[in-house]
């Protein structure tokens, strides 16, 4: 979470993939990554099951990369 936070408050869009956690885990990074977004006006979006987009309120991924992410298979937790 704390890296999430930190990427995010950076500016920098954060794509979280959730698939290697468990489901009460998952949903507690769910929650924080949703007040965060909501505290900074940004966007949070699923992209997959178990992965999603969070964009800070300055920053626009076009339709495009997003489908692009979902169809590659590549997600960055780091």
């Amino acid at each position: 979470a704390r890296t999430v936070g930190e990427q995010y408050r950076d500016g920098t869009p954060v794509i979280m993939n959730l698939s290697d956690m468990d489901d009460s885990d998952a949903k507690r990074l769910v929650d924080f990554a949703a007040g965060l977004v909501f505290a900074t006006r940004g966007t949070i979006e699923r992209i997959t099951n178990k992965v999603f987009l969070l964009s800070p309120p300055n920053v626009s991924v076009a339709a495009e990369d997003k489908q692009r992410i979902a169809d590659s298979g590549f997600f960055n937790q780091s």
